[in-house]
């Protein structure tokens, strides 16, 4: 019956109406289950809405491409870009989602400059972020890696230097490439075009080409994340992925409700009574999270980045990961960036260009600890856009050191204000709006003290 249903659900066919999934335990029961279905599933939800809308929908404004094609974001931010919000103005994003179900695809990266920082970011269905490639892990004299579902169980190409397996047949993958200054972007650009993608059958050039039954994708609505429609599409996503084995026990407990059963959930087939009792499920879930955010998360109590990572880092703490899906969707795992959020001062108010002048001061020898370079880009707060400022200036690097002002000790400080500091100091200077805003530090490749808390980013003060 399995099977039958798979092939229904892969081949786009409809089933009679006596084959649907069944709740098979008392409400009370089924309420518990929906509430623990719900956490581990709403990462799943977020990444689909992002699928959805990147590689399926052809009439989105946020459509990229179609699935196992890369395309590129390129475009030049300044403060006059309203497309994109709180914009990372010293990198680029390419992108690309991976259907593996017919067979594995070969990834190939070019070989790029020994200054320049790039990696391929994988995730899993799950959003777990199950492997990188790029300056840190695999250098920069490119390489071609072979991407395979958890069923291939082919042999590895002779011109293949790695082969990685994901846990999920639909894969995302998120390209970040270093953009120096806006001179360097044809350079930057021609970096990207190197990034390619080939099925395996058309890489080893065979006539044969497997190719994988058609999908039809659910197309998602304002409730899918607050009611039981989550997990219709929570079932669909689970057949890319066969139960990891910390999980054989789970995925049998939310067969209990329907979610990865012998058949595919229909919501809208529920009694009265079932509806009630999983959407208790889905509130009392997202109350529970609501309170781990403000208790744990905001207040700093666990930090960002142990929401993000592969498996063996999350440890399946599922609300950890609901979490990380929740504040920072497809965030970087922490050995590979770090990303502080600059929104009040040393006195825990609002920064404000309007009322005060600020500044961030680095004690000697205390700069940001990384291997590849580091970046504080403000952002006005009403439009989360770039400030714009006379002198063309968002940001300011760690590629921009020999160009910055030192303090008499050794030290750096940065002026946030609206005025400029003078001339002596205005290249130290990142000009704020009459108004809110906040910066985000952004840390590439820190190094080891940096997660371990030896190093501490500095607070920013307010100026008399």
């Amino acid at each position: 019956m399995k099977s039958l249903a798979l092939l229904a659900l892969y081949l786009g066919l409809s089933l009679s109406s006596s084959a649907q999934a069944e709740v098979k335990v008392e409400p009370l029961e089924a309420e518990a289950i929906a509430k623990d279905a719900y956490i581990y599933g709403y990462p799943m939800l977020e990444l689909y809405n992002t699928l959805y809308i990147q590689a399926v929908d052809t009439e989105s404004t946020a459509y990229q491409a179609p699935f196992n094609r890369v395309s590129h974001n390129s475009d030049v931010y300044n403060g006059k870009t309203t497309a994109v919000q709180s914009p990372i103005a010293d990198t680029r994003y390419s992108f690309a989602w991976l259907d593996l179900r017919a067979e594995p695809i070969v990834m190939t990266l070019p070989a790029v400059d020994s200054n320049r920082y790039f990696s391929v970011q994988l995730t899993d269905i799950f959003t777990h972020n199950f492997a990188y490639l790029g300056s840190r892990t695999t250098g920069r004299k490119g390489g071609r890696y072979l991407i395979a579902g958890p069923e291939w169980q082919g042999a590895t190409p002779a011109d293949v230097d790695q082969v990685i397996r994901s846990e999920s047949s639909i894969v995302y993958a998120l390209y970040r490439t270093q953009l120096f200054d806006p001179s360097d972007m044809a350079k930057m650009r021609r970096v990207q075009q190197g990034y390619t993608l080939k099925p395996l059958s058309s890489f080893l050039k065979l006539e044969a080409r497997p190719t994988a039954p058609r999908l039809d994708w659910p197309v998602p609505s304002p409730d899918t994340t607050a009611t039981p429609t989550a997990f219709r599409l929570m079932d669909f996503l689970l057949r890319f992925a066969p139960p990891h084995p910390s999980e054989v026990g789970l995925r049998r407990r939310f067969a209990n409700i329907g979610i990865d059963s012998d058949q595919p959930f229909i919501e809208d087939r529920l009694t009265a009574t079932q509806y009630k009792a999983l959407q208790a499920g889905i509130d009392a879930a997202r109350a529970e999270f609501a309170a781990f955010k403000s208790s744990e998360v905001d207040t700093g109590l666990i930090p960002t980045t142990e929401l993000f990572g592969d498996r063996e880092h999350l440890a399946n703490n599922y609300l950890g990961r609901y979490a990380g899906a929740a504040v920072a969707l497809f965030a970087a795992s922490a050995d590979e960036a770090n990303f502080i959020g600059y929104f009040n001062d040393e006195y825990q108010q609002p920064l404000n260009g309007l009322r005060k002048q600020y500044a961030l001061h680095f004690a000697k020898d205390q700069l940001p600890p990384v291997d590849a370079f580091w970046s504080l880009t403000l952002y006005d707060a009403n439009t989360k856009l770039l400030i714009d400022n006379r002198l063309n200036r968002y940001l300011v690097n760690s590629r921009m050191l020999n160009r910055l002002q030192r303090d008499p000790d050794g030290g750096l400080t940065l002026y946030l204000q609206r005025l400029t500091p003078g001339i002596a100091l205005e290249s130290n200077w990142l000009p704020v709006p009459p108004g809110p805003f906040y910066g985000v530090l952004r840390l590439y490749q820190p190094q080891p003290e940096v997660a371990n808390g030896q190093w501490k980013p500095p607070v920013i003060t307010v100026q008399p």
